[in-house]
């Protein structure tokens, strides 16, 4: 049966694409298994573009690095040798631990890419000694030539079993955490999957239907993968790129197929089998792909800001997420209609059996109609919007407000190798190493490039540091200077007993650079000096973070804002996203400052608190919510539309449309909420950090601000919604064709 329709114009891309894929279904399926083996395969065989020491580099930690590599003084990976006496055996036997680092010493020497091997180092107390190995490659480098020298270790231990040997260093513990992470993603996935599954299995009562999401978004993730591998070649791989694309493909590769697949099966319902498959995933298409197409492009044009951080790590996230966001989406527009229209020809042949069967025995069949509508608790929620839309608007703000309170005493510091779990061995041995070596903890570097006539000068300009800095109490050991063979740069370090998120490891490095540097090589005329090291890195980075802040928030309201106004041609609900946006974003990271710099949470999530907050976190989460809020905004909002477009009253059309996508809102919302929360098992702090922020934003958004807040705020606003719109609500009742050129679903008391 045809719909009436007046003025068709031209169908849009979704209607277009989804047309092709329901009349050649076999083509579209195998033509997108083909296009993901492909993707792998080129993926694979031309590998990925890691990122090296020098992408890495920020603010002026990254200035005087930069100069030290010039001068090829900069920093290699080192690994440390430990003996020390085994516990329980009383003090250590200094000739056997002499012994067995000499054996050490002997071993490591004949390796290939060992630079240098120093002879045994006491430890001052007399508890240990050690035996330091400098490789000759980038520091970054380092965990890729690190196990060769972790087997000789182990020989020196079974040769010495009076003493205890371990090995430690930023080769080892990077190695360490690079397999930890893996089997924690392991263990993630594993856990998300079957619940999502479960989700999808509750939503849909179908196991086919199930199915379907999980596989689109499996498979939009494996080309993800592969295309991410050749995107890392403008766009350097810093490591966390799959990280990034299981985390969010996921998540959207899920809710833009339950988007769609909830439409579809709305419209087969409501067309009581008078349209053909063909049909309804066409008007799925004009609705939902619509909407779909719309939130990968919000979130993917939100994630692009990232790259105004100028950071190689953010660059990586951002290139991750909009490769998986837009794979995604293509996914849901070629394969899923396809896949949509062999189910339903399998579903009518099912219906037809049953009636046939049925007719033999003179019994009629009742089609099972699939749940819409909300639910008890979402009506529960909206029974005070509809009733009292200025009341709820004032309680759900305060409430978001008052979870957002903690955000003020919010502190942001990097996240130091200290906080690394000692599940690690080489974090274990990291700890025994600091307690018997504490000069070992951190240090400062100072750099200077100057002309070579001015080398004199600037070495006398560094010991006249070098003599004020003995003083310092935060400062232990002997310095060190270099020059380079040039004479150009010149380099002196200082070894710090701190670890650099300690209050005094900071206080030194304000001194050493306010202070004892002006004072001194800073005189110099023609002397460029920059100061680098541990706990420079550490301070640097987030300050580089805030200073690129204001700049990306800037550019993310901005991109939010065009996309909702060229979606619903209104500047009010422009506005309004954006304020929401923010509400969720503030309230998401207060509640992320109230549990993890404080330590009542510890024992409940698995976790040390730092009293500080990652500094990545709450950019990460500005963006990425920014994007994923779109998904529920423009599905609550399309719906909300279509309803106005067809002469229904807003508030009638404000109250229907939440109703109607509430069960798929909060479905795909679990799903959210399910995969980032497995990231909360995580043992690396920050990713800890992001899972629960991310989990909790998305609750929030979902059930607070898109069912309470955003029609309270509709409702209130009336038909000012959609200014300066004229269109809406001015459209006759019987136009039943939407924009995209397809017959725009009636209810069948309409259908002529």
């Amino acid at each position: 049966m045809n719909l009436p329709v007046r003025n068709l114009p031209a169908p849009s891309l979704p209607v277009r694409v989804a047309r092709w894929s329901a009349g050649h279904p076999w083509r579209a399926i195998v033509g997108w298994f083909l296009f993901v083996a492909v993707c792998l395969g080129v993926g694979v065989s031309i590998g990925s573009n890691p990122a090296t020491t020098k992408d890495f580099r920020v603010g002026e930690a990254g200035r005087a690095e930069a100069m030290a590599a010039a001068g090829g003084l900069q920093q290699r990976p080192v690994e440390r040798v430990l003996i020390t006496a085994r516990p329980g055996t009383g003090p250590l036997d200094t000739v056997a631990a002499e012994a067995a680092a000499q054996d050490a010493a002997g071993r490591m020497r004949g390796l290939p890419h060992v630079l240098s091997v120093t002879d045994p180092i006491r430890s001052t107390d007399g508890t240990a000694v050690r035996v330091d190995v400098t490789l000759d490659v980038e520091e970054r480098e380092g965990p890729d030539h690190v196990a060769p020298l972790q087997a000789r270790t182990a020989e020196v231990q079974q040769a010495h079993p009076d003493v205890w040997v371990a090995e430690t260093g930023s080769p080892s513990i990077s190695k360490g955490v690079n397999h930890q992470r893996g089997e924690d993603l392991s263990r993630t996935e594993m856990i998300a999957l079957p619940v999502t599954l479960l989700t999808l299995l509750f939503v849909f009562r179908s196991a086919a239907m199930a199915a379907v999401p999980l596989l689109l978004a499996l498979s939009s993730i494996a080309a993800a993968v592969g295309l991410s591998t050749l995107a890392s070649h403008v766009f350097p791989d810093a490591g966390v790129g799959t990280n990034v694309i299981l985390l969010i493909g996921l998540a959207v590769g899920v809710d833009y197929t339950l988007f769609y697949l909830k439409r579809e099966r709305e419209e087969r319902a409501r067309s009581g089998g008078r349209l053909t498959s063909q049909a309804v995933v066409e008007l799925a298409a004009a609705t939902s792909g619509r909407a779909v197409v719309l939130s990968g492009l919000a979130v993917a044009v939100s994630s692009a800001t990232l790259f105004l951080a100028d950071d190689v790590i953010f660059a990586s996230i951002a290139t991750g997420t909009i490769v998986v966001t837009l794979v995604a989406v293509a996914s849901s527009l070629t394969v899923l209609p396809a896949l949509l229209v062999k189910l339903g020809a399998r579903a009518e042949r099912r219906a037809e059996r049953k009636a046939t069967r049925a007719a033999h025995r003179d019994r009629s069949v009742r089609a099972k109609q699939p749940r819409t509508g909300a639910g008890r608790i979402i009506s529960a929620l909206l029974r005070p919007t509809s009733r009292h839309p200025a009341a709820t608007l004032v309680v759900s703000v305060l409430a978001m407000l008052a979870l957002a309170l903690p955000l003020l005493g919010i502190n942001l510091t990097d996240m130091g190798r200290e906080t690394h779990s000692r599940a690690i061995p080489a974090m274990r041995t990291y700890d025994r190493l600091n307690l018997a070596f504490p000069e070992l903890k951190s240090m400062h570097q100072v750099v200077v490039r100057a002309d070579p006539g001015l080398a004199d000068e600037v070495t006398g300009a560094l010991r006249d540091l070098e003599r004020r800095a003995v003083t310092d109490p935060a400062l232990a050991g002997t310095a060190e200077l270099r020059t380079s063979p040039d004479r150009r740069i010149s380099m002196i370090e200082f070894p710090v007993p701190h670890y650099v998120s300690d209050d005094a490891a900071q206080d030194s490095l304000d001194r050493l650079r306010k202070d004892y540097v002006p004072a001194t090589v800073g005189r110099l005329a023609g002397a460029e000096t920059a100061v680098t090291g541990d706990v420079a890195r550490y301070a640097d980075y987030p300050q580089h973070q805030m200073d690129k802040l204001p700049l990306i928030v800037g550019a993310l309201l901005l991109v939010t804002f065009a996309i909702t106004v060229g979606a619903f041609r209104s500047v009010v609900l422009g506005a309004v996203g954006i304020v929401l946006n923010l509400l969720s974003a503030a309230a998401s990271l207060g509640v992320l400052v109230w549990v993890f710099q404080g330590r009542w949470a510890e024992g409940l999530l698995g976790f040390t608190s730092t009293g500080s907050i990652g500094s990545r976190v709450p950019l990460f989460l500005f963006v990425i919510l920014f994007g994923l809020s779109m998904d529920y905004q423009v599905f609550v909002i399309s719906r909300i539309r279509e309803a106005v477009l067809r002469g229904v009253p807003t508030r009638m059309a404000v109250l229907d449309g939440v109703r109607s996508s509430a069960g798929v809102v909060t479905s795909a919302a679990f799903v959210m909420m399910t995969v980032f929360a497995s990231f909360v098992g995580l043992h690396i702090i920050e990713m800890k950090q992001i899972g629960f922020s991310l989990a909790v934003a998305v609750l929030l958004d979902a059930f607070v601000v898109r069912i309470m807040i955003l029609p309270a705020l509709m409702l209130l606003l009336g038909r000012a919604s959609w200014w300066p719109s004229r269109g809406a609500g001015r459209v006759s009742s019987t136009t039943t064709t939407d924009g995209d050129g397809v017959p725009v679903s009636q209810p069948l008391k309409n259908v002529g």
